[in-house]
């Protein structure tokens, strides 16, 4: 039985509900728990009632935990959410003694294969964590973390929760959407762990972490259901940035990064994209009323700034237009 856990409010909704049916398609069996970070969430995962899904409402989490509160004071949104990441692995340890594995994931990450390649590296060990393996003319960005929060395990013995809780301890700290002092949100202070303790494995499989940083380093090869990385089975790749703007207009989120070739990009986002309308056609049928979770693109100035924005990107094929063919 894998256990994963992620976390998200409305506006990833559907992307958080479309991990989970990749996990379904490839992870069986598992548990996915999800942190919710508003009622809205949690109220349509219990309605949704899936076997497999258990969502967790943010105030169970926080009752009792004075230290996250506290911290909840002095951060942004999007500061107290990074903040809660080690504290959510290390909750589910605490409270759920049957679960003795815990898989961290981001919400906007979608399984191509099977896990298993993952944990077979992990073994015996008590920690994984994989590289943002940036090309060259990308590593200036080791700035923000040598490695990604967004696939992580951690065991239930003493190595695996020395790790989780010194993460957990640092971000209650310090932990801001900023570059600061060798600091960067809940990721940079990875940076050593393979050094300051033992037991954590640094992934090698190429097939997992693959993302919109670290593409251009490999032949990737997609035909059908089947991809493959350097020859080695997709498992997951990180659709980072990614914004569903409207129900036919999608920015990509891979301007930072360089321009990936036609080709490779309708063959590897266009599932993605075909896989998130899917899973808003099957949210509406079985939780009417439920929001698909698209970017508010305002009014006034700042509306016009970010029309400005998308049509620029447009142009530079960096903006998809999904006009019932998935147009790229």
């Amino acid at each position: 039985m894998y256990q994963f856990c992620t976390y998200f409010d409305r506006n990833y909704l559907v992307r958080g509900l479309t991990l989970f049916r990749s996990l379904t398609r490839h992870a069986e069996p598992f548990v996915l728990w999800v942190l919710c970070f508003d009622d809205f969430t949690h109220d349509v995962l219990s309605r949704l009632g899936l076997p497999n899904l258990r969502p967790v409402r943010l105030q169970d989490f926080e009752r009792g935990d004075e230290a996250l509160l506290a911290a909840k004071k002095n951060r942004s949104q999007v500061e107290y959410y990074f903040t809660c990441t080690p504290s959510w692995p290390l909750y589910i340890l605490n409270h759920y003694q049957d679960v003795d594995l815990i898989t961290y994931v981001d919400a906007d990450l979608f399984f191509y294969s099977s896990p298993a390649p993952i944990y077979e590296e992990l073994g015996e060990q008590s920690a994984l964590i994989i590289g943002h393996r940036f090309p060259e003319q990308l590593r200036h960005r080791e700035k923000f973390g040598i490695y990604n929060v967004g696939l992580l395990c951690f065991r239930d013995d003493p190595r695996g929760r020395e790790c989780l809780q010194w993460w957990r301890d640092r971000c209650l700290e310090w932990c801001y959407d900023r570059v600061e002092d060798g600091r960067f949100a809940d990721q940079k202070y990875l940076d050593d762990w393979p050094a300051r303790f033992q037991g954590v494995v640094v992934l090698q499989h190429k097939g997992a972490g693959v993302a919109p940083w670290n593409w251009m380093n490999y032949a990737i090869s997609i035909q059908g259901n089947a991809a493959a990385v350097d020859a080695q089975p997709l498992i997951f790749y990180h659709f980072h940035g990614l914004k569903m703007w409207t129900p036919w207009l999608l920015d990509l989120g891979l301007s930072a990064y360089g321009r990936m070739p036609s080709g490779l990009r309708r063959r590897l986002y266009a599932p993605y994209v075909r896989a998130l309308k899917e899973t808003c056609e099957w949210l509406r049928a079985a939780a009417p009323g439920a929001d698909p979770g698209y970017v508010i693109l305002g009014s006034g100035r700042d509306g016009i700034k970010t029309w400005f924005r998308l049509v620029r990107a447009l142009f530079k094929g960096q903006v998809l237009l999904n006009m019932g063919r998935l147009a790229f």
